[in-house]
This record gives structure tokens, sequence and C-alpha cells, in this order.
């Protein structure tokens, strides 16, 4: 792994060869899609996430796809009151136009009002988009795994 000497964001080239994008513009756009999920701002959610894009919840490993979610956390049903990086800072893999963040997060929130709180390692898959979503960069899977 090289450190690209900015705020501890590591990349990583992927077996497609040279790395030539820049790990903060996508780290920039993770941090984007969890600031989403804390201000319950569908509309951000909208853009950023790919049209066939699918979660993997962290608590119960449920498959949720975007027309599933974006209105869930619109709505407050599933709320997040915070999502914060626990530890180390993400790293990110590049293959061709695929970027691939692995992070750690401590989040607390409320689903359905009943109060929750959660440490998790994630791996989350973004895609280049030329219509330049956030960054160019648009979220297509986020799966979470439970840490104790």
């Amino acid at each position: 792994m090289r450190d690209d000497g900015d705020e501890g964001v590591g990349a990583m080239a992927g077996t497609s060869g040279v790395d030539t994008h820049d790990g903060r513009e996508v780290v920039g756009a993770d941090l984007a899609f969890f600031d989403a999920l804390v201000r319950a701002d569908g509309a951000a959610l909208d853009a950023l996430l790919a049209d066939d894009f699918v979660l993997v919840d962290v608590m119960a490993g449920s498959v949720i796809p975007k027309a599933d979610l974006v209105p869930l956390i619109a709505s407050r049903r599933l709320e997040f009151e915070t999502i914060g990086a626990d530890g180390e800072e993400p790293f990110v893999r590049f293959f061709d136009a695929t970027a691939i963040v692995i992070g750690r997060t401590r989040m607390s929130g409320r689903f359905e009002g009943e109060a929750f709180t959660s440490r998790s390692r994630y791996t989350h898959v973004f895609v280049t988009d030329p219509a330049g979503r956030v960054g160019g960069w648009t979220l297509v899977s986020a799966q979470g795994t439970r840490m104790e």
C-alpha cells in the first residue's frame, strides 16, 4: 500500500496497473454518503447512489436496494444520529474505473424508534461517473460487517 501523504488516505493500484486516480476524491464521495445519511437527505442520496445500488445492512445482513433505502432514510424511519471514523483512515483500491473503499465506523441512531449503536468495518464500491455526481464517483454497493 502506498500512502499518498494527505490525511492518511491510503491508495493502492489494483490488478489493472497504474493508479491514475486520487484517493481523496473517492474518500470525499464516501464521506458525502455518510453525511447524507446523518442529514436524512434523500435528494443527496439519490444523486450519489447508482440506480441499481444495494446496501448489505450491518445489523442484520439484509440486502436493501436504493429504491427502499432512500425513502427509509428520508422518512427518518431509519435515522443516523452519528456516523464517524473508528480509528484508522479508510484506504482505497483502484481497478480501472472502479474504486473500493475499506474503512471503519462508529454509528448510532434509531430504527423505527429503537436506539442502536454499532462499530463496523465497511466496503464501499464506487465507479467513475461521466455525469460527475460527487467528485465524479457514484456509489454502487455498500456492505458493513459489525465489529464487537
